[in-house]
């Protein structure tokens, strides 16, 4: 017997903002871990009156963090370095090609 699943979503624009719990499950985590990331500026939430809420943009941030996290078995802290040196490398990369230079990146 096949069955099938679907599966109904809404598409995050800037424009929306997810509360805490919202967030976590839309990075298939928890909220302790999201508050983890916060605390060491890995996240920055958008802070409201009562409450933190997050761009939709920061889902994809908090995958990477958590496929760096679990591929090279690292601490927050080491994750951290390692996403700075990977935004460096970026950088170096786009300046390599706006100045027309090969780059194997």
């Amino acid at each position: 017997m096949n069955t099938a699943t679907v599966l109904i979503g809404v598409c995050l624009s800037d424009e929306h903002a997810l509360d805490l719990e919202s967030f976590a499950r839309a990075c298939a985590t928890d909220a302790d871990f999201i508050r983890q990331l916060v605390d060491e500026g890995l996240v920055q939430p958008i802070a409201t009156f009562n409450d933190w809420h997050f761009a939709a943009q920061e889902i994809a941030h908090v995958r990477r963090i958590r496929r760096l996290q679990h591929a090279f078995d690292l601490n927050l802290q080491a994750v951290a370095v390692m996403l700075d040196l990977m935004q460096h490398n970026e950088r170096l990369l786009s300046a390599l090609r706006r100045a027309g230079l090969p780059c194997d990146g």
